[in-house]
């Protein structure tokens, strides 16, 4: 396959906004940062590591507050990037809004609101194909495990459904008709496999901020467009070298400029990072320890999908895991009458002592909602329930945390949540993926409650566990490497 592989050099930092906090599941070495106040963005932006993520959390958000989320993030960002370029800490900038590889979130709404904020941009490239899920693109097409992804249970999801896979088609319905089909231009895997000078002038001619939407079914096919959309962000011709050709070749003249919308191995492909340097084995090895070894572990299901519900399913057949079930009609009810804090509170109490309990069994809690999808009047309702429960899932997670020696988050939502409010944490520094797409990243816990006698002072590792991702045993395989830190037998 020929391809571009010429590099604008080192200094580029690829800024991705991530609509919940599972976007992470190709990378390692990369800090995730919940806030972005001045001294918090300057901090990531000055780590080393070509990759900066921000924990936007939009997909839990309605699409008025999520475009207010993602202007005032970009309205903190430009300064920052400004500042850091000035200052020679980076040479320049991608800015990705990474969204579910089901195609679920606030599209075109975040990027256009980036594009207002940020731009003005080329082309907008929409690039869903999450490999190590099984998601891939072919020809226009977004297919999950090879069938077309509108034919899953997540196109049915209760705030983002849609009706197509075909890429052109689903920008025309996600943006009421705003971006017809026909205006959606594509790069398909012909052009990719081809790649080199061909693919590089395919992608110089793209103007006016045109929507294009790129196959992806292999990592060479992801790495050509990388190559190629790197070579036209540096711009200038000796920087291209001669096999693009100098004066008036392809990538000569001012540097393009493009923003993207992305599921996760994309960004894998743009940092071009090097292996993983921590092993299951280690990741797993990270377990906090007490004075009398290691210290217990809990599990978070918030998620509601199907496949969530199998995965529990099987996980609550280990005798070593005991549920705690949230019930969630309960939690419905007390929303809606009168002093839902106080009655909460005393809900949590229970909850709490029953936790506590089976951690001191010498058992794995597994805490989760009562499975199903709540009935709720509008989607305000049902966006208000699942932040409730997520944010009742954080509070009793960050009551124990100091005392755990691992904690595995399933949904979105419920880690975000458990992150920023449940555990108040600025920042995390992501380690790498236990499995493929479940990333593991260190978390402070000092501050939520006197840690056990025995704690040390080690961060948390807490698995990041999209509710979209594995097969049925994938989250008893999870708990099995943190709880024995060797895996299935």
């Amino acid at each position: 396959m020929a391809q571009a592989t010429l590099d604008p050099g080192p200094g580029l930092k690829i800024v991705v906004i991530d609509d919940d906090p599972t976007g992470s599941q190709t990378v390692h070495g990369c800090p995730l940062l919940l806030r972005w106040d001045a001294g918090t963005l300057a901090a990531g932006l000055a780590h080393p590591s070509p990759l900066l993520f921000l924990l936007a959390n939009t997909r839990a958000l309605a699409p008025a507050a999520a475009a207010e989320r993602v202007r005032e993030i970009c309205r903190a960002l430009g300064p920052a990037l400004a500042q850091a370029v000035a200052a020679g800490r980076i040479g320049g900038w991608i800015v990705v809004s990474r969204g579910d590889s089901t195609l679920r979130g606030h599209f075109p709404l975040e990027v256009e609101v980036i594009a207002a904020e940020l731009g003005p941009f080329d082309a907008t490239l929409l690039v869903p194909a999450f490999l190590e899920g099984g998601r891939t693109t072919v020809d226009g097409v977004h297919r999950l495990q090879g069938r077309p992804v509108h034919e899953s249970p997540f196109a049915r999801d209760g705030l983002f459904a849609y009706g197509t896979s075909h890429l052109p088609d689903w920008v025309e319905e996600k943006s009421g008709g705003r971006i017809p089909a026909s205006a959606v231009d594509r790069i398909g895997w012909r052009e990719l496999e081809t790649g080199g000078p061909a693919l590089l002038r395919r992608l110089a001619r793209l103007e006016r901020n045109v929507c294009v939407a790129v196959d992806g079914a292999s990592e060479g096919q992801l790495a050509s467009l990388a190559a190629a959309v790197r070579c036209l962000i540096a711009g200038s011709p000796a920087e291209q070298g001669p096999a693009i050709g100098r004066g008036d070749g392809p990538g000569a003249g001012r540097p393009r400029r493009f923003l993207f919308q992305s599921a996760a191995s994309l960004i894998q492909a743009l940092a071009s990072l090097p292996p993983q340097p921590l092993a299951p084995a280690a990741l797993a090895g990270l377990r906090r320890r007490g004075g009398a070894g290691p210290l217990p572990g809990l599990v978070l299901v918030g998620s509601h999908v199907p496949l969530a519900d199998r995965q529990l399913e099987r996980l609550l057949a280990e005798p070593d895991c005991v549920g705690v079930e949230l019930e969630v009609a309960k939690v419905q009810r007390l929303l809606e009458g009168p002093e839902p804090a106080l009655l909460l509170a005393s809900l949590e109490q229970a909850w709490g002592r029953r936790l506590a309990e089976v951690l001191a069994g010498g058992r794995t809690p597994v805490l989760y909602t009562s499975r199903g999808e709540a009935r709720c009047r509008h989607a305000g309702e049902r966006r208000a329930l699942g932040l409730a429960l997520a944010g009742v899932m954080a509070r009793l997670a960050a009551a124990v945390a100091p005392a755990l020696g691992y904690l595995i988050s399933k949904g979105g939502i419920t880690t975000h949540t458990l992150l920023a409010d449940g555990l108040s944490l600025e920042l995390v520094e992501l380690q790498g993926q236990l499995l493929p797409g479940l990333s593991l990243v260190l978390a402070a816990t000092d501050g939520a409650t006197e840690p056990a006698p025995d704690a040390r002072k080690e961060p948390l590792p807490v698995l990041t566990f999209p509710g979209n991702l594995g097969d049925p045993g994938t989250l008893w395989e999870a708990w099995r490497w943190m709880d024995t830190q060797a895996g299935p037998a």
